[in-house]
Protein backbone atom coordinates (compact mmCIF):
# COMPACT_ATOMS: atom_id res chain seq x y z
CA UNK A 1 0.00 0.00 0.00
CA UNK A 2 1.02 3.60 -0.44
CA UNK A 3 2.86 2.85 -3.66
CA UNK A 4 2.36 5.10 -6.64
CA UNK A 5 3.83 5.73 -10.06
CA UNK A 6 5.19 9.17 -10.87
CA UNK A 7 4.29 10.04 -14.44
CA UNK A 8 6.78 12.54 -15.82
CA UNK A 9 5.15 14.78 -18.37
CA UNK A 10 6.47 17.35 -20.81
CA UNK A 11 6.17 20.93 -19.60
CA UNK A 12 6.56 22.60 -23.01
CA UNK A 13 3.93 21.15 -25.31
CA UNK A 14 3.85 21.07 -29.10
CA UNK A 15 2.02 24.43 -29.24
CA UNK A 16 5.37 26.00 -28.37
CA UNK A 17 6.93 24.42 -31.46
CA UNK A 18 4.25 26.15 -33.54
CA UNK A 19 5.01 29.38 -31.69
CA UNK A 20 8.75 29.00 -32.40
CA UNK A 21 7.92 28.42 -36.07
CA UNK A 22 5.63 31.45 -36.32
CA UNK A 23 8.08 33.73 -34.50
CA UNK A 24 10.88 32.63 -36.80
CA UNK A 25 8.90 33.49 -39.92
CA UNK A 26 7.75 36.89 -38.64
CA UNK A 27 11.29 37.80 -37.57
CA UNK A 28 12.65 36.81 -40.98
CA UNK A 29 9.94 38.82 -42.74
CA UNK A 30 10.86 41.85 -40.64
CA UNK A 31 14.46 41.47 -41.82
CA UNK A 32 13.24 41.42 -45.43
CA UNK A 33 11.05 44.48 -44.94
CA UNK A 34 14.04 46.34 -43.54
CA UNK A 35 16.21 45.02 -46.38
CA UNK A 36 13.83 46.56 -48.90
CA UNK A 37 15.14 49.99 -47.86
CA UNK A 38 18.69 49.07 -48.86
CA UNK A 39 18.04 46.67 -51.75
CA UNK A 40 15.57 48.03 -54.33
CA UNK A 41 14.89 44.51 -55.66
CA UNK A 42 13.08 43.68 -52.40
CA UNK A 43 10.86 46.78 -52.58
CA UNK A 44 7.73 44.82 -53.63
CA UNK A 45 7.97 42.81 -50.39
CA UNK A 46 8.08 45.80 -48.03
CA UNK A 47 4.38 46.14 -47.20
CA UNK A 48 3.59 42.44 -47.63
CA UNK A 49 6.28 41.39 -45.18
CA UNK A 50 5.30 44.08 -42.66
CA UNK A 51 1.61 43.18 -42.68
CA UNK A 52 2.20 39.43 -42.54
CA UNK A 53 4.66 39.76 -39.64
CA UNK A 54 1.99 41.56 -37.57
CA UNK A 55 -0.60 38.90 -38.41
CA UNK A 56 1.81 36.15 -37.37
CA UNK A 57 2.62 38.03 -34.16
CA UNK A 58 -1.08 37.89 -33.32
CA UNK A 59 -1.11 34.15 -33.98
CA UNK A 60 1.99 33.59 -31.84
CA UNK A 61 0.66 35.73 -29.02
CA UNK A 62 -2.64 33.85 -29.05
CA UNK A 63 -0.77 30.52 -28.76
CA UNK A 64 1.15 31.74 -25.72
CA UNK A 65 -1.94 33.13 -24.01
CA UNK A 66 -3.99 30.01 -24.72
CA UNK A 67 -1.32 27.86 -23.08
CA UNK A 68 -1.76 29.65 -19.74
CA UNK A 69 -4.05 27.96 -17.22
CA UNK A 70 -5.47 31.44 -16.55
CA UNK A 71 -5.12 33.30 -19.87
CA UNK A 72 -5.72 36.79 -18.47
CA UNK A 73 -2.54 36.44 -16.44
CA UNK A 74 -0.61 37.38 -19.56
CA UNK A 75 -1.34 40.98 -18.51
CA UNK A 76 1.02 40.42 -15.57
CA UNK A 77 3.91 40.06 -18.00
CA UNK A 78 3.41 43.71 -18.95
CA UNK A 79 2.96 44.92 -15.36
CA UNK A 80 6.25 46.25 -13.88
CA UNK A 81 5.03 45.29 -10.38
CA UNK A 82 5.04 41.58 -11.34
CA UNK A 83 8.11 41.42 -13.56
CA UNK A 84 11.16 39.41 -12.56
CA UNK A 85 13.92 40.97 -14.60
CA UNK A 86 16.27 38.09 -13.85
CA UNK A 87 14.01 35.84 -15.95
CA UNK A 88 14.53 35.59 -19.72
CA UNK A 89 10.75 35.24 -20.06
CA UNK A 90 10.27 38.77 -18.71
CA UNK A 91 12.66 40.18 -21.28
CA UNK A 92 10.96 38.09 -23.94
CA UNK A 93 7.57 39.54 -23.03
CA UNK A 94 8.98 43.08 -23.24
CA UNK A 95 10.61 42.26 -26.57
CA UNK A 96 7.34 40.94 -28.02
CA UNK A 97 5.37 43.97 -26.79
CA UNK A 98 7.94 46.43 -28.13
CA UNK A 99 8.12 44.62 -31.47
CA UNK A 100 4.33 44.68 -31.79
CA UNK A 101 4.12 48.40 -31.00
CA UNK A 102 6.92 49.31 -33.43
CA UNK A 103 5.42 47.10 -36.15
CA UNK A 104 2.09 48.92 -35.92
CA UNK A 105 3.83 52.32 -36.04
CA UNK A 106 5.87 51.11 -39.02
CA UNK A 107 2.75 50.08 -40.93
CA UNK A 108 1.11 53.43 -40.16
CA UNK A 109 4.19 55.20 -41.52
CA UNK A 110 4.06 53.08 -44.68
CA UNK A 111 0.38 53.88 -45.17
CA UNK A 112 1.10 57.61 -44.84
CA UNK A 113 4.03 57.39 -47.25
CA UNK A 114 6.42 58.85 -44.68
CA UNK A 115 9.70 57.37 -45.94
CA UNK A 116 11.97 59.03 -43.37
CA UNK A 117 9.98 57.70 -40.41
CA UNK A 118 9.33 54.42 -42.20
CA UNK A 119 13.03 53.76 -42.72
CA UNK A 120 13.80 54.51 -39.06
CA UNK A 121 10.96 52.29 -37.80
CA UNK A 122 12.02 49.52 -40.19
CA UNK A 123 15.46 49.55 -38.56
CA UNK A 124 14.10 49.52 -35.00
CA UNK A 125 11.56 46.79 -35.84
CA UNK A 126 14.25 44.61 -37.44
CA UNK A 127 16.49 44.97 -34.37
CA UNK A 128 13.60 43.99 -32.08
CA UNK A 129 12.79 41.12 -34.45
CA UNK A 130 16.36 39.88 -34.05
CA UNK A 131 15.73 39.63 -30.32
CA UNK A 132 12.79 37.26 -30.80
CA UNK A 133 14.73 34.17 -32.01
CA UNK A 134 17.63 35.07 -29.71
CA UNK A 135 15.48 35.04 -26.59
CA UNK A 136 13.67 31.91 -27.80
CA UNK A 137 16.97 30.05 -28.09
CA UNK A 138 18.16 31.51 -24.80
CA UNK A 139 15.00 30.27 -23.04
CA UNK A 140 16.02 26.74 -24.01
CA UNK A 141 19.75 27.06 -23.42
CA UNK A 142 19.40 28.05 -19.74
CA UNK A 143 17.86 24.65 -18.88
CA UNK A 144 20.96 22.89 -17.59
CA UNK A 145 19.14 19.57 -17.04
CA UNK A 146 17.92 19.33 -20.64
CA UNK A 147 20.43 17.69 -22.98
CA UNK A 148 20.51 19.25 -26.44
CA UNK A 149 19.06 22.55 -25.18
CA UNK A 150 21.90 23.49 -22.86
CA UNK A 151 24.31 24.93 -25.42
CA UNK A 152 25.27 28.58 -26.07
CA UNK A 153 24.76 28.17 -29.81
CA UNK A 154 21.02 27.51 -29.46
CA UNK A 155 20.19 31.23 -29.99
CA UNK A 156 22.43 31.21 -33.07
CA UNK A 157 20.49 28.24 -34.44
CA UNK A 158 17.17 29.99 -33.94
CA UNK A 159 18.42 33.15 -35.67
CA UNK A 160 19.59 31.07 -38.64
CA UNK A 161 16.22 29.29 -38.71
CA UNK A 162 14.47 32.68 -38.63
CA UNK A 163 16.44 33.97 -41.62
CA UNK A 164 15.81 30.73 -43.53
CA UNK A 165 12.08 30.67 -42.69
CA UNK A 166 11.64 34.36 -43.49
CA UNK A 167 13.51 34.00 -46.78
CA UNK A 168 11.33 31.02 -47.69
CA UNK A 169 8.15 32.97 -46.93
CA UNK A 170 9.55 35.92 -48.87
CA UNK A 171 10.28 33.71 -51.88
CA UNK A 172 6.63 32.63 -51.91
CA UNK A 173 5.45 36.23 -51.57
CA UNK A 174 7.78 37.40 -54.36
CA UNK A 175 6.02 35.24 -56.94
CA UNK A 176 7.46 35.80 -60.41
CA UNK A 177 9.56 38.84 -59.49
CA UNK A 178 12.95 37.79 -60.91
CA UNK A 179 14.99 40.52 -59.21
CA UNK A 180 13.63 39.60 -55.77
CA UNK A 181 13.99 35.88 -56.51
CA UNK A 182 17.69 36.29 -57.25
CA UNK A 183 18.39 37.86 -53.85
CA UNK A 184 16.08 35.57 -51.91
CA UNK A 185 17.69 32.50 -53.48
CA UNK A 186 21.03 33.53 -51.98
CA UNK A 187 19.49 34.31 -48.59
CA UNK A 188 17.70 30.98 -48.59
CA UNK A 189 20.74 28.99 -49.68
CA UNK A 190 23.22 30.36 -47.15
CA UNK A 191 20.85 30.58 -44.18
CA UNK A 192 19.67 27.00 -44.71
CA UNK A 193 23.28 25.83 -45.01
CA UNK A 194 24.09 27.73 -41.79
CA UNK A 195 21.30 25.87 -40.00
CA UNK A 196 22.89 22.60 -41.11
CA UNK A 197 26.35 23.63 -39.88
CA UNK A 198 25.06 24.64 -36.43
CA UNK A 199 23.05 21.43 -36.16
CA UNK A 200 26.16 19.34 -36.88
CA UNK A 201 27.88 20.93 -33.90
CA UNK A 202 24.88 20.49 -31.59
CA UNK A 203 24.26 16.88 -32.59
CA UNK A 204 27.94 15.99 -32.34
CA UNK A 205 28.28 17.25 -28.77
CA UNK A 206 24.99 15.57 -27.85
CA UNK A 207 25.89 12.18 -29.29
CA UNK A 208 29.28 12.13 -27.57
CA UNK A 209 28.08 13.45 -24.21
CA UNK A 210 26.98 11.54 -21.13
CA UNK A 211 24.28 8.89 -20.86
CA UNK A 212 21.42 11.42 -20.86
CA UNK A 213 22.82 13.18 -23.93
CA UNK A 214 23.28 9.90 -25.81
CA UNK A 215 19.73 8.80 -24.98
CA UNK A 216 18.38 12.14 -26.16
CA UNK A 217 20.32 11.72 -29.41
CA UNK A 218 18.84 8.24 -29.85
CA UNK A 219 15.29 9.53 -29.34
CA UNK A 220 15.92 12.43 -31.71
CA UNK A 221 17.28 10.28 -34.54
CA UNK A 222 15.19 7.11 -34.36
CA UNK A 223 11.56 6.03 -34.49
CA UNK A 224 8.80 8.54 -35.14
CA UNK A 225 10.87 11.45 -33.85
CA UNK A 226 13.72 10.41 -36.13
CA UNK A 227 11.38 10.50 -39.12
CA UNK A 228 10.30 14.01 -38.19
CA UNK A 229 13.70 15.41 -37.25
CA UNK A 230 16.04 13.58 -39.61
CA UNK A 231 13.63 12.82 -42.45
CA UNK A 232 11.55 15.98 -42.71
CA UNK A 233 13.96 18.29 -40.90
CA UNK A 234 17.50 17.47 -42.02
CA UNK A 235 17.01 15.57 -45.27
CA UNK A 236 13.84 17.27 -46.48
CA UNK A 237 14.38 20.70 -44.95
CA UNK A 238 18.14 21.20 -45.36
CA UNK A 239 19.82 18.75 -47.74
CA UNK A 240 17.08 18.72 -50.41
CA UNK A 241 16.51 22.51 -50.66
CA UNK A 242 20.25 23.26 -50.58
CA UNK A 243 20.71 20.77 -53.43
CA UNK A 244 17.87 22.36 -55.41
CA UNK A 245 19.22 25.86 -54.84
CA UNK A 246 22.72 24.84 -55.92
CA UNK A 247 21.29 23.35 -59.11
CA UNK A 248 19.37 26.60 -59.61
CA UNK A 249 22.48 28.75 -59.06
CA UNK A 250 22.90 31.41 -61.72
CA UNK A 251 19.45 30.71 -63.16
CA UNK A 252 15.96 32.03 -62.60
CA UNK A 253 13.62 29.12 -62.01
CA UNK A 254 10.65 30.30 -59.97
CA UNK A 255 9.15 26.83 -59.61
CA UNK A 256 12.36 25.32 -58.20
CA UNK A 257 12.84 28.26 -55.82
CA UNK A 258 9.29 27.93 -54.52
CA UNK A 259 9.71 24.18 -54.05
CA UNK A 260 12.88 24.81 -52.07
CA UNK A 261 11.05 27.45 -50.02
CA UNK A 262 8.22 25.05 -49.16
CA UNK A 263 10.73 22.36 -48.17
CA UNK A 264 12.58 24.82 -45.92
CA UNK A 265 9.35 25.86 -44.20
CA UNK A 266 8.26 22.27 -43.59
CA UNK A 267 11.76 21.27 -42.52
CA UNK A 268 12.21 24.21 -40.14
CA UNK A 269 8.90 23.35 -38.46
CA UNK A 270 10.05 19.73 -38.07
CA UNK A 271 13.43 20.78 -36.66
CA UNK A 272 11.83 23.06 -34.08
CA UNK A 273 9.42 20.30 -33.04
CA UNK A 274 12.21 17.75 -32.64
CA UNK A 275 14.47 20.11 -30.72
CA UNK A 276 11.65 21.03 -28.35
CA UNK A 277 10.11 17.61 -27.73
CA UNK A 278 12.95 15.06 -27.83
CA UNK A 279 14.78 16.26 -24.67
CA UNK A 280 11.47 16.29 -22.81
CA UNK A 281 10.49 12.83 -24.03
CA UNK A 282 13.74 11.49 -22.63
CA UNK A 283 12.70 12.53 -19.12
CA UNK A 284 9.32 10.77 -19.41
CA UNK A 285 11.20 7.45 -19.46
CA UNK A 286 12.42 7.68 -15.85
Amino acid sequence: MGEYVWFHDVSWHSAYAIYFFVVGILAGLSFLSYGSWTQPALRPLREKAAYLSVVLLGVGGALLIADLSQPLRFLNTLNPMYMQFTSPLAWGALNIAAFGACSVLYILALRKGDEKKGRLLATVTALLALGLPIYTGYDLSVHQSRPLWNTPVMPVLFVALAVASGSAAGALLAGANEAAQKILREYLLWSTAAVGVVLVGILGTTNYGGAAEELTFAILTSGTMGLIFVGFGIVGGIAAPVGLLLLNRGKTNAAMLMLAAVLVLVGSAALRYGILMAPQQMQTLF
